[in-house]
């Protein structure tokens, strides 16, 4: 698992302006989260730097936001002070989910900002879904979010360099992706990111993080979804789209009790 320590106290310029403010991160899910029943119980397990979960919390949903990133966690845990929500917030791996929460805790669980592919390989995959699906009630949901590894993988290595400023907290950066595409789908890939500042004084400050991941196709996911318990009822995936959402809900066993809607 990648951590996020340097970037995190950056993260913000890797957020669109649509989702910076975390009522409208909340929002973009509404479809979703219509089917929640009141006073719902939320997992947001890639957190980031808190804007979903906060969002979350601040509808009067349960929230508990982790994070495999101790920096993230913290950040979390200010975003949170700072809007006055109620979020507990736990620096926790994926595959160490379950040493923190029961089975069956959640109702609803995200795996959202393209973080699956810093599961190492098939094995890290199916370890981190095997945690999402145990932490979900009978006919609870986790919705994902993903890059479209398809169309990275066939522009191969390269430069990408933002066209534009992007300002945060009253200071501009540029932002830039270097991808490392390996020969196979297998083999661990590289994404360098750096996000440029420029202060008042017009001098340039770098902060940057090689980040491992191990892409998938989008039909391996949905295998690996249903190995753990998990059935896919919704999908925008496109070949043509850099990214695709995917929403899953956990298969009732028999004698378990049905999730009210």
């Amino acid at each position: 698992m990648t951590d996020y320590d340097v970037l995190a106290e950056v993260y913000e310029w890797l957020i669109s302006d649509a989702k910076l403010p975390p009522a409208e991160f909340a929002a973009s899910f509404d479809d979703v989260l219509s089917l929640l029943p009141s006073n719902a119980q939320v997992l947001d397990c890639s957190c980031g730097t808190g804007q979903l979960a906060v969002g979350l919390a601040g509808r009067g949903l349960q929230v508990v936001a982790t994070d495999a990133s101790e920096a993230m966690v913290r950040r979390t845990a200010e975003l949170s002070e700072e809007f006055g929500a109620s979020v507990r917030a736990v620096r926790a791996s994926w595959e160490e989910l379950p040493d923190h929460f029961e089975d069956g805790t959640f109702d609803l669980v995200f795996c959202v900002g393209n973080s699956l592919h810093h599961a190492a390989g098939a094995t890290g995959r199916g370890v981190a879904l095997e945690s999402m699906s145990r932490l979900l009630r009978p006919g609870g949901r986790l919705v994902l979010t993903s890059r479209t590894w398809e169309l990275v993988r066939a522009r191969g290595s390269r430069l990408d360099i933002s066209d534009r400023l992007v300002r945060r907290n009253g200071r501009d950066a540029v932002v830039v992706y270097r991808w490392e595409i390996a020969p196979t789908w297998e083999e661990e890939h590289h994404i360098e990111i750096a996000i440029a500042q420029v202060d008042a004084t017009g001098l340039v400050q770098v902060r940057s993080e090689l980040l491992s991941c191990w892409p998938y196709r989008s039909e391996e996911l949905e295998v690996e979804l249903h190995r753990v318990g998990l059935r896919t009822e919704a999908s925008t995936f496109d070949l043509e789209a850099e990214n695709y959402l995917v929403v899953a809900s956990k298969v009732q066993t028999p004698g378990s009790l049905p999730y009210l809607t």
